[in-house]
């Protein structure tokens, strides 16, 4: 009998046209940046962070595929049904739900701001106070978001190469750092249309060779419906279901309504293009992607489990982290064609790819905008902007790589990165939501709820993660086996059968056991109720005061707004500032 040591050796036989085919789309990523840096050359603030504010709707859209969808959900979703069942699948009404108020609501107001920053907006609706605070949480989000989509595709390489996954994450950070640094937005666009374009044909390659490798679809469907993997909704309200059908799609529409209104990293995308039309269109485009996406994932996962229902690989400890499940699966399935393999991981680093340099180029924006101009005793030069910009992508690329040593201790990245986005998002998108719907509410309250609402969310986020990283809060799983493993292994695991959350200490406070889908909407709400109460008590604005362009539409017939635009006062203090100097 084969010893668990060998097979390990066995799943890491990166073939020679598999590593070809890796590097030959690493190169593919460097020499669009070169020509966008150096044939294309991208001189111009404009051009490096919006791309002129003329892109087409179809790579828009497509990059915003490629950021939102990291390694992290590449990897993370198929494990999350293979462990957990579709449950979260359910999101998916979320999803639709944000594309609907998103598009209503939100994106009309920012499309008709000429700002590069999103965090603009705060400044201009409130005061510099709320520019600050949106772009600190930013700043922060990113510095603990980053090292998770370095960290997932290191974990893939790794499992099917051996190679030290520090040594993986360096080598991404460097080509994603080049491409970013010389080419600016339109080289992370085009890049990321390449990169989506492998995300899909990556998946759908693994779905169709792994369901004939278990001899068709209705094993795979028969295998779930055994387990209960494939699941109706649940419509328990109890929030401590992890899944439940109402955090899915009340949790999931707060949680996709932030990543698209109040993340530099999206808004950037929408406002590189002309018009609000073309801008909604991208937000269609984007969802249909996105869930067309969800569903190869999860049929995945499911397909890992027939693959697996016998000898679970993560009891065994055949895969060493949980998000190491697809490229085992891909290993076992691909392996025998020559360059099958290198493709399915050149889509999983095409995917940290785009969202990290999606990540890098909206933080040289937010630096920029946000820490150096407002600051700058006169206007920044051409060059000191360009330094700017590409310093703080290498700076910000560096640091990230150092914060991977930390993510390794932590659990399954999915649950991980939506956990901790909630710190600083939910209380964002309070903010913006502020802003965008209720006018009455001046800046010092909603700075007030912002703080509040940090500080909420860091109490409940981290001690939950704390409980889970230290084995006192587990999560059920369904059904897994090792009865069928024909090779040796230690068993020292233990399996949990049911959906509820286990606490093993009886102290956990219930806060801490929340389902983490509920933890954006939490943050946003409490920021949202805090700041009415302090508006309240000290006073707040002359709704009829507030500018009609920094409202949304579907509220402006409600108030009787004063005439004089954003813009025309932005142009007011430009032309004072120059007097002045």
């Amino acid at each position: 009998m084969q010893s668990l040591e060998d097979l390990i050796l066995r799943s890491q036989k990166f073939s020679l046209p598999d590593y070809l085919v890796f590097v030959s789309m690493l190169f593919f990523c460097i020499l669009i940046g070169i020509y966008f840096g150096f044939i294309k050359s991208v001189d111009t603030e404009s051009e490096y962070l919006v791309g002129g504010r003329n892109m087409k709707v179809v790579p828009i859209a497509l990059s915003l595929i490629a950021s939102f969808i990291s390694g992290i959900t590449l990897l993370g979703l198929p494990t999350e049904v293979y462990s957990y069942g579709t449950q979260y699948l359910y999101v998916i009404s979320g999803v639709l739900l944000m594309a609907i108020t998103f598009s209503t609501v939100y994106l009309p107001v920012f499309q008709g701001l000429n700002i590069t920053s999103t965090y603009q907006y705060l400044e201009s609706r409130f005061d510099r106070r709320l520019r600050l605070y949106g772009s600190i949480m930013f700043t922060i989000m990113n510095v603990a978001y980053l090292p998770i989509v370095i960290y997932v595709p290191s974990l893939a390489f790794n499992q099917v190469t051996g190679v030290n996954i520090h040594i993986c994450s360096i080598m991404l950070v460097v080509v994603c750092v080049f491409y970013t640094c010389v080419g600016g937005l339109k080289a992370v666009v085009w890049t990321d249309v390449v990169q989506v374009i492998l995300m899909f044909a990556a998946l759908i390659l693994v779905a169709i060779k792994g369901t004939f490798h278990v001899n068709g679809p209705e094993i795979v469907l028969k295998s779930a419906l055994e387990t209960n993997r494939i699941e109706a909704p649940i419509f328990n309200i109890d929030p401590t279901i992890r899944h439940s059908f109402w955090c899915l799609s009340i949790g999931g529409l707060f949680y996709w309504v932030q990543t698209n209104a109040s993340s530099q990293n999206m808004i950037q995308r929408y406002l590189s293009l002309p018009s609000l039309r073309e801008s909604r269109k991208a937000v269609w485009i984007f969802v249909s992607g996105v869930i067309i996406l969800m569903l190869l994932c999860a049929y995945n996962g499911l397909l890992i489990y027939a693959t697996y229902r016998d000898c679970d690989p993560l009891t065994t400890k055949l895969a060493k982290a949980k998000d190491q499940l697809l490229p085992l699966f891909v290993m076992d399935t691909l392996g025998e064609l020559p360059g099958l393999s290198g493709m399915f991981i050149a889509g999983v680093f095409s995917a940290a790819l785009s969202s990290l340099s999606t990540c890098l180029n909206s933080m040289s924006a937010v630096v920029l905008e946000d820490f150096c101009k407002p600051f700058a005793r006169r206007p920044l030069s051409t060059t000191a902007t360009n330094w700017i910009m590409r310093s703080v992508v290498v700076g910000v690329g560096a640091l990230c790589v150092c914060l991977v040593f930390v993510v390794e201790k932590m659990g399954t990245v999915l649950q991980l990165t939506m956990s901790l986005e909630a710190i600083t998002n939910g209380p964002l998108l309070g903010i913006f939501t502020i802003g965008i719907l209720l006018p009455c509410i001046n800046g010092t309250s909603a700075l007030i709820g912002g703080i509040f609402g940090v500080l909420l969310m860091s109490w409940i986020s981290l001690n939950a993660q704390w409980a889970i990283a230290s084995g006192d809060l587990k999560f059920n799983t369904k059904p897994m086996s090792i009865d069928g493993c024909n090779y040796l292994f230690n068993y020292t695991s233990t399996i949990y059968t049911t959906q509820m959350p286990i606490d093993t200490e009886s102290n956990i406070m219930p806060l801490y056991r929340i389902s983490y889908m509920w933890y954006t909407f939490l943050g946003a709400i409490s920021t949202i109720l805090v700041a009415f109460i302090i508006n309240l008590v000290k006073g707040g604005n002359d709704p009829h005061l507030v500018d009609a362009s920094l409202i949304s539409p579907v509220i402006r017939n409600f108030y009787g707004t004063r005439q004089n635009t954003v813009k025309e006062e932005e142009t007011i203090k430009d032309i004072t500032q120059e007097s002045y100097l």
